[in-house]
């Protein structure tokens, strides 16, 4: 009897033992409250004191796309552009904006082997015979820029990332030749002489090119290629100018 209430009691205890331990395993641990993230509202922050990038200057290489084996271009040949652009800012994303406007475009081509007498469309002397020992071919464009922009802030622009895409539409306003100093096949400086000559025949008015630019504030780097043929169809196959370089803009 003795050992029975013995085992009664042991058995009892380790009952409610477990039963106790089921039971606090059973409790859910409390939940952490949950943290609510504000999210900004893009459409109530202050652009009256940021930089619209209203003025763009761009120094680049430029370099011809297809072409033809007559036009055989050498040195470093460069680019200079200069815009004045408004830029108006999406109202419920001030991140996003359009930016339009105007400026000048101009590119220096430079050549090697190129005939004399100067002729304003370049063509290389094959036959190695008397040929400029410098030679350039210098376009400006009146050009209407458009652009898509994206700033990751904002409200200050001039510190800020941004990126941009858009294009260029633009119209001759000149194209000339220059030409320094004749050479024979041996390399001798037969005349001392420059030469330039203007004429914008053998080009196409029209000029259409997509534009890359990432910038961190004022200081970036830039791509641009052109659609249109520079040259008329008449006249060389088809060439397509293209430029690299860096670019400023602020204010």
């Amino acid at each position: 009897m003795k050992q029975f209430l013995v085992f009664i009691f042991a058995f009892t205890t380790v009952t409610a033992a477990f039963a106790q331990k089921k039971d606090t395993t059973l409790v859910p641990a409390a939940t952490p409250a949950p943290v609510e993230i504000k999210k900004k509202d893009w459409s109530k922050v202050d652009l009256s004191h940021r930089a619209n990038d209203h003025f763009m200057v761009q120094i680049g290489y430029d370099g011809w796309a297809a072409k033809p084996d007559t036009l055989n271009t050498a040195g470093i040949s460069r680019s200079f552009n200069f815009y004045f652009l408004l830029d108006f800012p999406f109202k419920t994303d001030p991140r996003l904006s359009v930016g339009a406007g105007l400026g000048i475009g101009s590119s220096n081509m430079y050549f090697k082997n190129q005939k004399s007498p100067l002729s304003v469309l370049p063509t290389a002397d094959a036959g190695g015979g008397d040929h400029f020992k410098k030679y350039k071919l210098v376009t400006t464009f009146l050009e209407v820029p458009l652009e898509l922009r994206y700033a990751l802030d904002p409200e200050n622009t001039n510190k800020s990332w941004k990126f941009a895409m858009g294009v260029k539409v633009g119209t001759l306003l000149s194209a000339y030749s220059k030409g320094k100093n004749v050479e024979n096949s041996s390399g001798q400086v037969t005349d001392a002489v420059i030469e330039k000559q203007k004429a914008n025949t053998y080009f196409n008015n029209l000029k259409l090119a997509g534009t890359a630019r990432i910038s961190k504030g004022v200081f970036g780097i830039f791509g641009q290629f052109q659609f249109t043929s520079l040259i008329k169809a008449p006249y060389s196959t088809a060439v397509y100018p293209f430029s690299v370089g860096i670019c400023f803009s602020g204010l």
